[in-house]
């Protein structure tokens, strides 16, 4: 093809409207099939009730999703699928959602391990962390395990960084935050003062970024000072316990001016992980490194000879938080994952019976000893 043609091809793919939300070409060949069918694509950027908002080259379209309702809740639609609507009728419906690139996904709080979806096809997860309260590192790694399992690539806001006027203490606190978010940028921003806002908002022009935190963490002030306006509603923070009430009730879809798109959030009161093995070994990658050097393979990291974890714990250089950090992920995951697989909940009862075992044989050895 000459240079020509492909330039020609390039602007009119960037001429495309809805190139703003993210359409490029790969998005073009996946939904072809379905434009041979008639169908409209578009981009969700809300969803209610069994009713969803879509942008598409034909402006805003609210469309009914009853023709793709399965009953696996990780299939249903959510904000940030790509979907074939159909142009015709009243109400529009959504025929069908192409495949996702990458998936938001926790636990919910129910007996039965499902998985919740929370955002389709992002590219980073900002997760904000306000300096207005005590740094919960165990709570970040949560999310950090959530978006590295996603496909998604985190980066943490340190919000309110304005409430930390001296350098030195607001430094400890980023180092503190780095060592417990390897891999992540680490920014602190004051939505407020603008300081960093304009260094976060290069980081993620040109993708889709989702924003993830608790209640009061300042995501609404964060969202509209990335948006460059007052979009999202802001309530003040409780006194009392330096808590937020949600302002976000729903999961929006925004376009940022810098380019790219913005998901906002509800805020998360509680963060499940689903089926995260992966994602809790990419926030604690030195301890799967140090692991490797263990001498068995089943290393258990407590107090097996040979434990080059146990060792690193002993001579400093992997801080005893980490580690219980780790562990406590690990063993949430294990059970979220074994409620499914029969397997995995056998090897977890066989394990739990040699412990106990070998429990009840060093006391008797113990009791022995003392008589």
């Amino acid at each position: 093809m000459s240079s020509s043609a492909s330039s020609s091809r390039t602007s009119a793919f960037f001429a495309h409207p809805l190139a703003p939300y993210g359409w490029d070409t790969g998005w073009e060949a996946d939904f072809a099939p379905y434009a041979a069918a008639g169908l409209l694509p578009g981009r969700v950027v809300r969803v209610d009730r069994g009713r969803c908002d879509l942008a598409t080259a034909e402006g805003a379209v609210h469309a009914d999703t009853a023709f793709v309702t399965p009953h696996d809740p990780l299939r249903v639609i959510c904000t940030g699928d790509w979907a074939a609507v159909d142009p015709h009728g009243e109400p529009r419906y959504v025929r069908a959602c192409l495949p996702r690139r990458t998936s938001l996904v926790r636990s919910t709080a129910s007996d039965r391990s499902e998985g919740q979806i929370l955002a389709a096809n992002v590219d980073h997860a900002i997760i904000a962390v306000p300096l207005s309260a005590e740094l919960d590192l165990g709570r970040l790694e949560r999310f950090l395990a959530l978006a590295w399992e996603s496909g998604a690539q985190p980066l943490v806001a340190l919000t309110k960084a304005d409430l930390v006027p001296d350098p030195v203490t607001l430094a400890h606190l980023v180092q503190d935050v780095e060592t417990a978010a390897p891999g992540a940028r680490v920014l602190p921003v004051s939505a407020t003062g603008n300081d960093g806002v304009e260094l976060l908002a290069a980081l993620v022009t040109g993708g889709t970024s989702v924003l993830l935190g608790t209640s009061g963490a300042g995501k609404s002030t964060l969202a509209n000072a990335l948006l460059g306006q007052e979009v999202m509603e802001v309530q003040a923070i409780r006194d009392v316990d330096g808590k937020g009430r949600h302002t976000t009730t729903t999961r929006n879809l925004l376009v940022l001016p810098a380019g790219g798109v913005l998901i906002d959030t509800p805020g998360l009161r509680g963060v499940g992980l689903y089926d995260t093995g992966a994602g809790v070994d990419r926030t604690f990658p030195e301890i799967a490194e140090l692991a490797e050097d263990c001498r068995f393979h089943d290393c258990a990291h407590e107090s097996e000879p040979g434990c080059a974890v146990q060792a690193a714990i002993q001579d400093g250089t992997l801080g005893h938080r980490r580690l219980e950090s780790y562990r406590k992920l690990q063993r949430e995951n294990q059970r979220i994952v074994a409620k499914t697989d029969a397997r995995l909940r056998a090897e977890i009862r066989d394990d739990w019976k040699r412990k106990t075992a070998s429990g009840r044989a060093a006391l008797r050895a113990k009791r022995g000893n003392a008589r």
